[in-house]
Formats: structure tokens, sequence, C-alpha cells
């Protein structure tokens, strides 16, 4: 069991798992707030993306959990939660990360950072492709896609326009960063 899936299962925080609502819309070309300016700059800076990538990704399941989506360390408010399946061990996981909505379907950057692999959240739902997303108490369940070709071309544009530090992190890495269409599944009852 990680450590952020012990802090989702503190003592006294619900788990609204089964909630069928959406992940609210998050607009990647809004402008940003004084706030999001500075936390967008203080992310490029390689200690910060260090923090983000190995200890944030601990961190905000729990603090956004018991804030019911309105903190996290990232500086932004367009931040969501993705549970996942791993690929080896079958447990569930959870990552936050920034996100951007494409009409119904939500919009995940698989950069870790701009390292030279790809990250494990994005291996295990290319092998498990059914998640969940959540900020706060809204989300649901998705299946998770790799865009390709022109879908993905425009998608990496709007991710860019969200946080231009994508375009630091595809210059620090020989790889194609990985863009993820989330699309909502439907809920038992025929219900999308």
């Amino acid at each position: 069991m990680s450590l952020g899936t012990l802090f989702l299962a503190a003592p006294g925080v619900v788990d609204d798992r089964t909630m069928t609502s959406r992940v609210p819309a998050s607009d990647p070309t809004r402008e940003k707030n004084r706030r999001e300016k500075v936390g967008a700059k203080l992310a490029e800076l390689r200690p910060v993306t260090w923090y983000l990538v190995h200890l944030g990704r601990v961190i905000d399941p729990f603090l956004m959990k018991v804030s019911n989506g309105r903190i996290n360390s990232t500086g932004t408010n367009q931040v969501v939660v993705l549970t996942h399946t791993g690929r080896k061990s079958g447990l569930e996981r959870t990552t936050p990360l920034v996100y951007f909505t494409d009409g119904d379907d939500v919009i995940l950057i698989a950069s870790k950072g701009g390292a030279p692999e790809n990250p494990i959240w994005y291996l295990n739902i290319t092998a498990n492709p059914e998640v969940q997303l959540h900020v706060g108490p809204d989300g649901g369940r998705y299946r998770a896609r790799t865009a390709e070709g022109a879908e993905r071309d425009r998608l990496w544009n709007l991710a860019v326009t969200l946080y231009r530090g994508y375009a630091g992190y595809a210059e620090r890495t020989d790889r194609e960063i990985p863009v993820v269409i989330c699309s909502p599944s439907p809920e038992p009852g025929g219900r999308a």
C-alpha cells in the first residue's frame, strides 16, 4: 500500500469514489491569476519539478482529499487526482496531475518533468485504461487512451498554452511526451 493510499484511507476522511459527477471543466486558455503565474514559473525550476514529481505526488492526494480539492502544493487549481491500477501489483494507486478539459474529456500530460522515461502512472493506464478522476468531491469513472497524430498536436498546443513548462520538458527528453485523453465511462444504468 502506498503512502498516498494510506493518507486517503485516514480515519474521518470519507471516500466518495462512487459519485456520478464529473471533474470540473478547466479551460487551458483562460487568464491565470497571480498565484498561478508564480506557481507556473516556480514549477519550471528543476528543484521544484523534482519536488512535484517525487514528493507532491504523495502529499497532494491527501491535501486535496481533506480540503475538498481546494489545497495542493502546485500553485494552481487545475489539479486532478488520478486513481489507477498498478500494472504489476494490481493495487490501486493515486497520482495528482495538472489537467484541462476538452469538451467532456479530461486531458493529462505524461511529462514526468521531462525525464527520459514515461511516468509509472502512464504505464499503468496503458495496461489498465479504466481510471477514476476526482477534484475534491467531484469526479467519476473514465477510460484513458493516448492521443495520436493531429489530435495529439492540437491537445499538446493547448497543454503548452496552459503551462509553458511542458515545452521545456519536451526539450529535456528524447521521447514524445504522451497526451492522455480520459473520456467519461458510462455509469451503471447507462449514463455517461
